[in-house]
């Protein structure tokens, strides 16, 4: 029997010929990532059992993004205490304010992780390298702890779910849209611990930033991992960009899947998330006019180049609506330095929105964008859990950066088409 791709990555990096579902290994990992929220657990765990050193300095990623720049008093000792270990260890790959981006967009951007790589970090959305061909999961603290001191890290090898990409989608559907319809067709817990992998001739249509969104919320419905082919795309963005060697794996013809889902990006239309799970669905067409108080453009899910250049495409030359706050958000200091040299740092402003540095922000509640009792918004973030984002009696609303723009535009979850 075959192995899936997925499965051909955790085999070679456990020293073994195959693999088959449900067994368990150990494997040498490329990464290891952490952030400030999760960092100080890790390295709380370490010290006390007497653990003083990294394996590798050079394969561990410590990104000060969630609550950076600090928000509290708190967050200013999470990120203490991190970054005198990362001195103390001479960690290679540590992120802080004026270099800082967060987490998920800034690894894949400074080829920190890399295609065929086996990765865990100390986030749940650590799945987004999938999008390069790599095989990455989000585990608990202790297990960042475990990796961090050993560069091991024990796994159940996941079965897995073939989806089959086809067509073309149309202007305003994006990679977004895609995984929104797919959480909506098989719900939160649709790939529990199971590996999506992603195929087709529609792949090719799908940009990387779109792979790593689609990649990045695999873990809402349920994944191990996403995982896409490593292809032309795939190959124009690691090259001259990987920071090391990398290695191509494909998936065998008798790989066995549980089951296969197709997508036809043809007949995709730009799709929202409504409260207050990612699986409840409906296209623009079906949303009615909800009117909003927010929208945040950003997040390790869609604050990438692309994102920001389609929500200014559509915010250029018009203004929010009234009463509607605007959050822009660009995920790496890179991309917020390009905003500036392509004119959309400007753009945004004079629409009415404000340009934030790098950070999770509003994204998991932490700073910048908290929402109070009863508003609701639009964002480009990756859950819409109750008090996600604030209050326990807010909503948030998710959807593509195109949706979002619209939004911010009428006052209302828009169609991007009708603006």
């Amino acid at each position: 029997m075959g192995m899936t791709m997925t499965q051909k990555i955790l085999a070679a990096h456990a020293g073994l010929d195959s693999v088959v579902a449900g067994q368990l290994i150990n494997a040498k990992l490329d990464m290891v990532l952490g952030n400030d929220v999760t960092s100080p657990v890790a390295i709380n765990e370490m010290n006390k059992f007497g653990i003083d050193k990294v394996f590798d300095k050079t394969r561990i990623s410590l990104v000060m993004d969630h609550f950076t720049p600090n928000k509290d008093i708190q967050s200013a000792q999470n990120c203490k205490q991190v970054r005198e270990f990362a001195k103390k260890n001479d960690i290679l790959h540590y992120y802080d304010v004026g270099n800082m981006g967060i987490e998920h967009a800034l690894l894949p951007e400074q080829g920190i992780v890399t295609c065929g790589d086996c990765i865990i970090g100390a986030d749940s959305h650590t799945c987004t390298y999938g999008a390069l061909g790599a095989f990455s999961t989000g585990v608990g603290s202790t297990d960042m702890a475990a990796g961090m001191a050993t560069g091991m890290a024990w796994f159940k090898v996941p079965s897995a779910i073939k989806v089959v990409v086809t067509g073309k989608k149309n202007k305003y559907v994006s990679g977004k849209d895609v995984v929104l319809h797919l959480i909506g067709e098989i719900g939160v817990d649709g790939a529990l611990y199971k590996s999506l992998e992603f195929v087709g001739d529609g792949i090719k249509i799908l940009s990387m930033d779109d792979r790593l969104t689609i990649a990045n919320m695999a873990i809402e419905c349920g994944a191990k991992n996403g995982i896409f082919p490593v292809d032309e795309v795939t190959l124009d963005y690691v090259n001259g960009r990987s920071q090391r060697e990398y290695k191509v794996f494909e998936a065998d013809a008798d790989a066995e899947y549980d089951s296969v889902i197709e997508i036809d990006l043809s007949t995709l239309r730009p799709t929202v998330a409504f409260p207050h799970l990612p699986e409840n669905t409906k296209t623009i067409d079906e949303v009615g006019e909800i009117k909003i108080d927010q929208v945040v453009i950003g997040s390790c899910t869609n604050g990438r180049m692309q994102d920001m250049r389609e929500a200014a495409e559509i915010l250029k030359g018009r203004k929010v609506a009234k009463g509607v706050r605007v959050i822009v958000i660009p995920a790496t200091q890179q991309i917020y330095l390009n905003c500036i040299k392509e004119g959309l740092a400007e753009i945004f402003v004079e629409a009415g929105a404000i340009v934030s540095t790098p950070t999770c922000g509003p994204c998991l509640g932490g700073h910048m964008g908290i929402l109070a009792k009863g508003e609701r918004a639009v964002s480009t973030s990756n859950r819409n859990f109750v008090g996600r984002m604030g209050h326990t009696e807010s909503e948030i609303y998710l959807a593509s950066p195109a949706v979002a723009a619209a939004s911010a535009i009428k006052g209302y979850i828009a169609d991007p088409e009708k603006i």
